[in-house]
């Protein structure tokens, strides 16, 4: 009897193995396939040949300008294009290189094809892996005429024998090699394809938003190795900045996407004005958005009419789920509101034609870091230089006169009060940004 029971248990125990050995092998399937998508050497595309190209140095100007090549190899006080623009990261700083002609130091020794692959690939004239703080993940998406035309613009840059910084990345983001594999899981060097069923001034807007001007940049939340989370496109992202003092500091970069938290208050002539003037009845320009805004105001104004329709089109962020403050925080807020901000802001948040900006619904304000709602208190709002003139009364600084507990209630107060919906504020969050 016993010698049945045994034997009657073998064909269940040999069908786990089975049904085991079956899931092993299919783990070890996947698990190859990965590792052959990951590791296997990609051949990269060859270059079409420049005299094929339609592409001139005077488009290039254009590209580069509306590109704002010009703000992230330029340092302070120094040539244009010789780089050195030091960029902190959370990996380390990076430092931009001289993209001038000067053939040891900047671009002039190199060809078209090296050009491009920099461009399209991410990559060094030498073949060495560049850092992705160069959007080349954007800038991929460019045609190649545009390549080209870019390529003969830089070229003629004048020569400025300026030698490039060392960058002093924390182990082990040092080693370029690493970013084979970064590229082959986040890297897309398809160049745009018109949709067929949009307009051709949104396909003209996504081309620049998504390639050229880059966007997302900064208004793309990354993830933990620095990539974009393309399900959250435009939906705000953080970066390191300088704040009014000249140091750096985490700025916040809103939602500009139609959602609940985002431009859903602008309309296409908002976008427009904000791009190529730097004001609108929502907000003007200020800190980081200075060096940007010194670009848009060089576009088009078919180029602005087609970046507003793309973003006035584009599908909404999501609304967050944000915990307000629970406890007296947003009451002693409104106190200080009353006080310090209602005068331009008014009473209800609406704000006035030359004094404060509305901060109903406002995209800063209610973006998911506080930082730079926090920067502009601490600081004031870093304008950009004359001859701008925001024809508004210039908001100070707030810093030395409220303290951490006050700006985190003041903060909190604005992020649940006049349509914003967004999380409270705390006084580790402000003593950050101090």
């Amino acid at each position: 009897m016993t010698g049945g029971r045994e034997s009657a248990k073998e064909p269940a125990n040999s069908r786990k193995w089975e049904h085991g050995g079956s899931l092993v092998l299919l783990l070890l399937i996947i698990g190859s396939a990965v590792a052959a998508f990951v590791f296997w050497p990609k051949p990269l595309p060859p270059a079409p040949a420049l005299n094929t190209l339609a592409a001139s140095a005077e488009k290039g100007a254009y590209l580069a300008k509306i590109g704002n090549c010009a703000a992230c190899h330029t340092t302070t006080g120094k040539a244009p294009y010789a780089g050195g623009h030091m960029f902190e990261t959370p990996f380390g700083k990076l430092f931009s290189t001289n993209i001038t002609s000067d053939e040891k130091h900047g671009i002039g020794a190199w060809n078209f094809a090296q050009f491009h692959r920099a461009m399209k690939h991410g990559q060094r004239a030498n073949g060495d892996h560049l850092y992705p703080a160069f959007p080349y993940t954007s800038f991929a998406r460019m045609s190649d005429e545009d390549i080209g035309s870019l390529y003969l613009f830089l070229t003629n840059v004048d020569a400025v024998p300026e030698p490039n910084r060392e960058n002093a990345l924390d182990f082990p983001f040092n080693n370029r090699f690493l970013l084979y594999f970064w590229k082959r899981l986040f890297l897309d060097s398809d160049s745009y394809i018109t949709d067929p069923e949009k307009s051709v001034a949104w396909n003209r807007g996504n081309y620049l938003v998504e390639g050229v001007a880059h966007c997302g940049a900064c208004h793309t939340p990354r993830n933990f190795v620095g990539a974009a989370k393309s399900g959250q496109a435009l939906q705000g992202g953080t970066y390191v900045d300088k704040v009014a003092s000249g140091e750096h500091k985490l700025w916040a970069a809103p939602d500009i996407t139609p959602g609940p938290h985002g431009l859903a208050a602008w309309d296409e002539k908002d976008i427009i004005n904000y791009l190529t003037t730097g004001k609108n009845g929502h907000a003007v320009v200020h800190g980081p958005m200075n060096g940007v805004f010194a670009s848009t105001a060089s576009l088009s104004r078919d180029d602005a009419t087609a970046i507003a329709r793309y973003l006035h089109q584009k599908s909404p962020g999501a609304r967050r789920i944000d915990w307000p403050s629970l406890g007296g925080r947003a009451a002693k807020g409104e106190i200080i509101y009353t006080v310090h901000c209602g005068t331009c802001h008014l009473p209800d948040g609406k704000g006035d034609k030359i004094l404060g900006v509305p901060l109903t619904r406002n995209a800063l304000v209610q973006a998911a870091d506080p930082a730079s709602l926090i920067n502009v208190i601490l600081y004031g709002p870093d304008l950009p230089p004359p001859p701008f003139d925001s024809k508004r009364t210039v908001m100070k600084p707030f810093g030395k006169r409220l303290s951490d507990e006050d700006i985190a209630s003041l903060a909190t107060y604005l992020r649940g009060s006049f349509g914003n919906i967004a999380s409270a504020v705390s006084p580790d969050q402000v003593r950050k940004q101090r």
